[in-house]
């Protein structure tokens, strides 16, 4: 009884908050928990600079809807999926994530919920809890699950160390140093290879 974990952005999906940056010209909001490890302090930095350049929900939205799932992704989700149940465990927000669920299929995304006024602007955010994927690899372990996670930044550092199999993939020098203890993959491909010798199942190629 195998669960695969993945984490979304930068591993299926490209970094929603960079693309956002990139768009609007505003390099502060290229930062991510590769650059910020407390997801608490990146967020308010966020909302900050949203309000101070009069930023909405649509406008994120509207970006959102023209990124793609990264090279491979939708064939790594589907060839995961044929082998393993599969849940994504995200810091992204309902309220960005369709057009790109939609895109991969729609698998299982647990992630946090955004608070947006009347007038479309983001006031504030909702973390579903404290340390979200961890404690989701603690309830499933709790259902007599193992579980196989992969992940590309120090916010999923937790759910690997909480999982009986963690990999990082394509994760900055600085994160792959400072936890040794896990597997180091570079792409998708590397990863299917990772994965299936993470499995107690003689699995398929």
């Amino acid at each position: 009884m195998e669960l695969a974990c993945l984490d979304l952005e930068g591993v299926l999906v490209p970094e929603i908050w960079i693309a956002f940056a990139e768009r609007t010209g505003i390099d502060e909001l290229r930062a991510t928990t590769r650059d910020i490890p407390d997801y608490d302090v990146l967020m308010k930095q966020r909302l900050r600079l949203l309000e101070q350049h009069d930023l909405k929900i649509g406008d994120i939205q509207a970006v959102i809807a023209s990124l793609e799932p990264l090279p491979g992704a939708l064939e790594f989700v589907d060839w995961l999926r044929e082998r393993f149940q599969v849940i994504i465990l995200s810091d992204t927000f309902y309220e960005f994530s369709q057009p790109l669920m939609r895109q991969l299929r729609w698998p299982t995304l647990f992630c946090h919920k955004l608070v947006v006024d009347e007038a479309g602007r983001v006031v504030d955010y909702k973390l579903r809890q404290r340390d979200p994927k961890r404690a989701s690899v603690q309830a499933l372990h709790s259902l007599n699950y193992r579980v196989i996670a992969a992940g590309d930044s120090y916010n999923d550092t937790t759910m690997l160390a909480e999982a009986d199999v963690g990999i990082l993939i394509h994760a900055p020098q600085n994160v792959i140093d400072e936890f040794p203890q896990f597997r180091s993959v570079e792409n998708l491909e590397q990863l299917k290879g990772a994965f299936l010798e993470a499995s107690e199942r003689a699995l398929a190629p």
